[in-house]
């Protein structure tokens, strides 16, 4: 199975910083999920925003619950009954502020938390450097018929999700029977099976080596693995639940043809990342691409002076036939002289405007706030 590779990340500017709304039932193992991306950064920096509201960059932090002082509480209950979504945004706009150097943000939700109000909440965000980075529904896999039946609504969280990580499958008495109805309730998420939370980083946000940060210590400089942590290193564990697809194009691709794989992208296909060239449509620019789950949007940006005119794509899932996209991408190339007038039209509705608004079809009061195509 391939790795993800290290093509360039969209530019902070274009991409943004991508905020994760991290949910699950109580005991699910939302925070076991987390201390282990801390503990497998890449290199990245990662800002928490914890179950009773506590906003603060984790950088050298253990685990979430030894944030001491420097957490900010605003009392007991769910984030989604305790603050609206400007009271969000003052923790957004302390954990994404440049001087901060956070690339992604992670809300753990309470476990009796709401997952559509917060991704409403992160949608309905004010500020111009927070991206939607997707709803992860944590599973106790063996526990998850008892708790289906005490707690129905489950189920509606789970056809929300992007990605649903079913965790603790070592102790199910049949995970794959509880990965085979999980699958029967998501609506086209990918779903990861997972034992003590690990899974792959490269999943929820893009990693970059450690050697690029600069006189400043990350969590990852200073963890001394354990026995565990190395064999699964090694091992490749944390990457047999996921594909991925790099795809190259010196050729444009025809803006209408992309949207069409884009809005037929197959279930399990979690994240694309990457950029895009369209040739005469718009020659000065390429668009860095953003998906997670439904949710897509692009960022228009200067050709880099002096650097090839790539289409760079990297497409993530569970399950996904790389062959088979692989051969859909190359349909969408295209070398045509001249624009149609009319074929950015597609594109540009996943474009946020100048005034820093939702592209058409990203409404936070939509009840569908994935923002799926509005076309549909």
């Amino acid at each position: 199975m391939s790795q993800p590779s290290r093509y360039p990340s969209p530019s902070r500017s274009a991409a943004q910083i991508p905020v994760v709304v991290l949910a699950g039932f109580l005991g699910s193992g939302k925070t076991t999920l987390l201390n282990h991306l801390l503990h497998r950064s890449g290199g990245s920096r990662i800002g928490a925003i914890v179950n009773d509201f506590g906003a603060v960059e984790i950088d050298a932090m253990a685990v979430a619950g030894a944030l001491g002082d420097s957490t900010v509480s605003l009392g007991n209950g769910c984030l989604c009954c305790a603050v609206d979504a400007s009271e969000l945004d003052v923790y957004l706009d302390r954990l994404t502020s440049p001087a901060a150097g956070i690339d992604v943000v992670v809300i753990e939700a309470s476990g009796l938390a709401e997952p559509q109000e917060l991704v409403r909440m992160v949608l309905a965000s004010e500020n111009s450097r927070v991206v939607y980075g997707g709803l992860v529904e944590v599973v106790d896999a063996a526990e998850f018929g008892d708790t289906r039946a005490r707690h129905p609504e489950i189920d509606r969280h789970l056809a929300l999700a992007d990605l649903v990580v079913v965790n603790k499958t070592d102790r199910a008495a049949d995970g794959e029977k509880v990965l085979e109805l999980v699958r029967s309730l998501v609506d086209g998420a990918a779903v990861v099976p997972a034992s003590y939370g690990r899974v792959d980083p490269e999943f929820l946000f893009d990693c970059r080596p450690s050697e690029e940060r600069v006189g400043q210590l990350s969590f990852d400089d200073v963890h001394v693995p354990d026995a565990d942590d190395a064999h699964d290193h090694h091992a490749g564990h944390l990457h047999a639940g996921y594909d991925s697809l790099s795809f190259v194009s010196d050729v444009p691709l025809d803006p209408r043809r992309l949207m069409r794989f884009l809005d037929s992208r197959p279930d399990g296909l979690y994240r694309i990342k990457g950029y895009v060239g369209f040739g005469p449509h718009d020659p000065r620019n390429r668009y860095a691409v953003h998906a997670v789950g439904r949710f897509l949007r692009f960022y228009p940006e200067p050709w880099p002076d002096g650097e090839p005119r790539l289409t760079q794509l990297v497409l993530i899932g569970s399950g996904i036939d790389a062959g088979a996209l692989g051969k859909e991408l190359e349909a969408c190339k295209q070398d045509a002289p001249h624009a149609d007038e009319h074929g950015m039209w597609g594109v540009l509705r996943y474009v946020r405007d100048p005034e820093g608004h939702d592209p058409e079809g990203h409404d936070p009061e939509d009840p569908d706030p994935t923002g799926s195509d509005p076309t549909d």
